[in-house]
């Protein structure tokens, strides 16, 4: 385990709200990487410390113990873009789901480095939006749910 490299490990969470919006994020690079909350998890952290702390940095919501672990993993090959980040041991990332609903849209305080755009969209039109077939699923199973 080398920690000098990212963990193959991360949260994704999805954020919606009563009236059946996702908030869609659009990453700085690469562009036109439309997405939910995201993050690896930092060696020692749980995937719940994870996911409240991606939500906060990337979104400025506070979780207030809100944050609905989905107790749902998927497993997929590190794409080539990210590749690099990783030990050269890792081809695989574990990524972990949560839900988090709020009953209206809220302000969201983007974080530069990371997202260029938001939109709140209708979860069917989110989940087309989703540039990773694990984000698509997700919202995918809230529809369902």
């Amino acid at each position: 385990m080398d920690k000098t490299c990212k963990r193959p490990e991360s949260v994704l969470v999805v954020i919606y709200t009563d009236q059946g919006e996702v908030l869609m994020l659009n990453r700085t690079r690469p562009r036109g990487f439309w997405q939910s909350v995201t993050g690896s998890l930092k060696w020692g952290e749980t995937p719940r410390q994870a996911a409240a702390r991606e939500l906060l940095e990337e979104t400025g919501l506070h979780h207030h113990g809100k944050l609905q672990d989905a107790h749902h993993t998927e497993r997929f090959t590190i794409l080539p873009a990210w590749r690099s980040r990783f030990a050269p041991s890792a081809h695989y990332n574990r990524e972990y789901l949560f839900y988090f609903r709020l009953p209206n849209r809220r302000l969201i305080r983007l974080n530069p480095l990371e997202h260029i755009e938001m939109r709140w969209l209708p979860a069917a039109q989110a989940a087309r939006k989703a540039s990773s077939w694990t984000n698509r699923n997700a919202i995918l199973r809230l529809l369902s749910g």
